[in-house]
């Protein structure tokens, strides 16, 4: 593989890294940025890549946030809570004294409030999945979503002025907002939109603040994105050349780096200002879209 291909996957890695995590779509920037960087690859291999990409992105998110994220410690049982286990049946002893000795129950709930969110998109997103990628991978799908959930983000911070959040950290996240937060996810199926923009609408929306609307979308897309690289995993198999390794390891690389660098930069942001220069910036991509393609045909 030559140094321009490299270059090439430095960028898209890049590119995923910085557009993951903030609310401008990554999907949608990748399907730009291959109009202009193509992979000297298969077709199928790039549909694998550009979902595989995304774990790199996701490794940052559980090393930036291992601690509120890893469910288990290790802490002695004081006499008080030996004696209670002791009067436990044998199974049950076992069991509880497993769960008090090892296991955080706050991070526990956290993540069982993780997969409620998933549900939605289970459900209702993944059954259509490959039919939207078939339909609407298209400039102009991914312009429009661009375009209307920035006026989306202006509107709601507009209207969020007047409002004060209900739930101000993640302890005090309910299932049920999560679940809400959760249904928002599945709009992020369409190209353009944004699954990081339409989860953190969702907990703006259901009364959450920007932080934590912002983190549990971090922590949302953990299962989220190891399920879909797995599915594209299962669909390509486990076939690759020296090359197509050498891609994905230099991709999963820059994605995590670039990623640990913009999640930093969005944490620091938004506790100072609102999302509303990421729909100015989503607008006038997507003028900017249109405009280019438009002109590509007219001049084709």
């Amino acid at each position: 593989m030559d140094i321009i291909e490299i270059l090439k996957v430095i960028l898209l890695g890049i590119v995923e890294g910085i557009t993951e995590w903030l609310p401008i779509s990554s999907t949608g920037h990748m399907i730009l940025v291959d109009e202009f960087i193509k992979l000297n690859v298969t077709p199928e291999f790039k549909e694998f890549f550009l979902v595989v990409i995304q774990l790199g992105a996701i490794l940052a998110v559980v090393v930036l946030f291992w601690g509120k994220l890893w469910p288990f410690y290790n802490r002695p049982l004081s006499k008080s809570t030996k004696a209670a286990l002791n009067k436990q049946p044998a199974v049950s002893r076992g069991v509880m004294t497993f769960v008090e000795r090892f296991c955080d129950k706050d991070k526990w709930v956290l993540w069982f409030k993780i997969l409620v969110a998933c549900i939605p998109t289970i459900v209702i997103a993944l059954p259509f999945n490959d039919i939207i990628e078939e339909k609407f991978n298209n400039y102009l799908v991914v312009a429009i979503a661009l375009i209307f959930y920035g006026v989306l983000f202006i509107v709601i911070e507009n209207y969020n002025k007047r409002r004060k959040p209900v739930c101000t950290n993640l302890d005090n996240l309910s299932f049920k907002t999560a679940f809400l937060i959760g249904i928002f996810q599945v709009l992020s199926v369409i190209p353009g939109t944004s699954r990081s923009g339409s989860t953190i609408i969702g907990g703006i929306l259901v009364g959450t603040s920007r932080t934590v609307a912002a983190e549990f979308t971090f922590f949302l897309a953990i299962p989220v994105m190891f399920g879909a690289s797995l599915l594209k995993l299962v669909k390509f198999g486990l076939s690759f050349t020296g090359a197509e390794v050498l891609i994905l390891v230099i991709g999963l690389v820059v994605a995590f780096v670039v990623s640990i660098l913009a999640i930093k930069f969005l944490m620091g942001y938004i506790k100072k200002h609102d999302f509303k220069v990421f729909g100015w910036y989503r607008i006038v991509l997507g003028i900017l879209v249109i405009g280019y393609f438009i002109g590509k045909n007219v001049m084709g």
